[in-house]
């Protein structure tokens, strides 16, 4: 077999496969070099998919009349000169790739203006060869029409996705864009009509209200230049820092089926990174039901010297220098975010402005109805939940993340009434006592410190064979939870002695709801099993949804609760209550 030099047009075309994969992929790339041209508004005219054509119009710095032929050369590009201007991207083109291999799979026709230039100039090519060129009237900025796409490798145009599936990516392109670049006025259309229009306030919530619709957007929490801890120093250090995170996450209550909806910008440039989507997602742990992710719109700012953004020809990768991948600082600035302004799970809408000291009768700003001395524990009657031994250190928040409120009472024997500033609050008693079981359990298994009750008559429990097997692999971390649970004949076990704050509820329910969480966690890694074993013990002893409470039983939970570090969803990520304002329940009165 001979070996041969391709041809400088078959290079190009597989070159072109690496950089332009589908319709998207060449968006993508015009789009982004209309952003570098300091576009102020950019308007993107899809048909069919962006088989047929893929027009956008920008009105930036335009091309001048002598380079608009170089620009569509394989490696031409004025975004770098030397080396070392690939250390520091500052631009989102850089490669000189983009325009030869889209011009060499289909049929192009640009028309640009320099500023400067008194006239502009219509360039048309075709399969990347030069077609024609003349000198046209135009506006200041570039026109470049790209037309039957793939035509001449039809081995690639069989395998492109449907339009619909080009129509979603191309729009999720331009909304992530817009977002970025606020300033901008986009628009885009589909076949003729507008799909997506941003105004260029300059405001990413205007963006997002396009996006989310306004009901979301009111919603969400601003990250407000969160910066990286130098060598240490707390986030609030006044010294400089190279890592800023700025940016809006949805509260617990706004979720999504896919992960999707958290966004990543690493200086304006869209991002795709899988462990900086984990922390994001982790950030919510607990918080959220399973298999529901957040929304988050984060922009990280970091000098270009420490991110390399020469990954992948797409240039949707990029890799942190010197280890300062600020997977830590993500997680922070989302969770304390959320910790510091989230609104509560509500089904009407929070006040803005609200104060908590609304000076309703029966209490007082910042503080709260105190248990009675001593009980720390629900001390309930058949399900009681006795107290921890003196000597355990509660974990207490040293500022509640709830308003204060005043009991109404309870209704359906599952739901505990409250009026709080401006609104009432109805609170699920189970789940408001799960994650109040949860945490204490939580802040023992970290110290190192279950305390456990010594039953006063053994329960005799039976297992599965599967299950006995489990028990023997994890009796040791089941031990250090507070369980102690002897071997009673084949597959039957003593429950001898249980977590002290759990000891109210029946020990075999207790044991038999653990064994379930560890037969279903086996393959879990260890502190993802003791959150799920901690989980279930406590669905098992919380107060059950229909049981009636005593005043100050309520109001002994209702404290509990304000005290939790996230009191706003069970350990299954379940909201512990609903928030319905006063605006709400005139407009179902008919009153406004």
């Amino acid at each position: 077999m001979n070996i041969n030099i391709l041809s400088e047009q078959l290079a190009s075309q597989i070159a072109a496969g690496e950089v332009v994969e589908r319709p998207y992929s060449v968006v993508k790339e015009l789009l982004e070099n209309a952003i570098d041209a300091g576009a102020g508004a950019i308007n993107i005219d899809i048909r069919e998919g962006g088989r047929k054509s893929i027009q956008i119009a920008d009105d930036g710095c335009g091309i001048p009349a002598d380079e608009i032929e170089t620009a569509f050369l394989r490696h031409a590009t004025s975004k770098l000169q030397t080396v070392d201007d690939l250390a520091a991207i500052r631009t989102l083109g850089f490669r000189g790739e983009a325009l030869a291999a889209i011009a060499s799979v289909s049929q192009v026709t640009v028309i640009s203006r320099a500023q400067g230039d008194t006239s502009g100039t219509r360039l048309t090519l075709e399969a990347g060869v030069k077609s024609s060129r003349e000198t046209v009237g135009a506006p200041q900025g570039t026109v470049i029409a790209v037309e039957n796409l793939f035509y001449n490798t039809p081995a690639r145009l069989k395998f492109l996705k449907s339009q619909r599936t080009e129509k979603r990516l191309i729009d999720e392109l331009v909304t992530r864009y817009a977002l970025a670049y606020p300033p901008i006025r986009f628009r885009l259309t589909h076949n003729g009509r507008i799909t997506f229009q941003s105004n260029g306030s300059g405001s990413v919530l205007d963006v997002l209200v396009e996006i989310y619709g306004p009901e979301i957007a009111r919603q969400l929490l601003e990250i407000r230049d969160w910066r990286l801890a130098i060598e240490g120093e707390a986030p609030s250090s006044n010294r400089p820092s190279p890592i800023t995170i700025s940016g809006y996450i949805g509260p617990p209550s706004v979720h999504f089926a896919r992960r999707d909806q958290i966004v990543l910008f690493v200086n304006g440039r869209w991002i795709k990174d899988s462990r900086l989507t984990y922390a994001v997602i982790q950030a919510y742990h607990t918080l959220l039901p399973s298999g529901r992710y957040p929304l988050g719109i984060l922009f990280l700012a970091l000098p270009p010297e420490d991110v390399d953004v020469n990954v992948h020809p797409t240039k949707t990768e990029v890799r942190f220098r010197g280890d300062k991948a600020p997977f830590g600082l993500v997680q922070r600035a989302v969770r304390e975010t959320l910790v510091q302004d989230a609104p509560l799970h509500q089904a009407g809408t929070w006040p803005a402005g609200s104060q908590m000291d609304t000076g309703s009768p029966g209490w007082e700003a910042g503080t709260a109805p105190a248990p009675p001395q001593g009980e720390l524990g629900l001390d309930w009657p058949d399900t009681a939940v006795s107290p921890p031994p003196a000597d355990v250190e509660e974990t207490v928040v040293p500022e509640s993340q709830l308003p204060i409120m005043r009991l109404v009472g309870q209704v359906g024997g599952r739901y505990i009434i409250t009026e709080g500033p401006d609104g009432l609050f109805l609170i699920d008693q189970h789940a408001a006592h799960c994650r109040v079981l949860y945490e204490r359990l939580l802040a023992q298994a970290a110290a190192g410190q279950a305390e456990r009750q010594v039953l006063a008559e053994s329960t005799a429990v039976s297992l599965t064979a599967d299950q006995s097997a489990l028990l023997e692999q994890h009796g040791a971390q089941l031990t250090k939870l507070g369980f102690v649970l002897e071997p009673f004949g084949p597959n039957t076990v003593m429950v001898r002695a249980v977590p002290a704050v759990l000891v109210g509820c029946n020990a075999a329910t207790l044991v038999t709801a653990v064994m379930l969480a560890l037969e279903r966690g086996r393959r879990l890694p260890s502190a993802e099993l003791v959150e799920s074993l901690l989980q279930a013990g406590c669905e098992a002893a919380a107060v059950t949804p229909n049981q009636s409470l005593a005043a100050e039983e309520m109001e002994r939970l209702i404290h509990q609760l304000e005290q939790c570090r996230d009191p706003f969803t069970d350990p299954a990520g379940k909201p512990t209550f609903i928030y319905l304002s006063v605006a709400q329940l005139a407009r179902e009165f008919g009153q406004i």
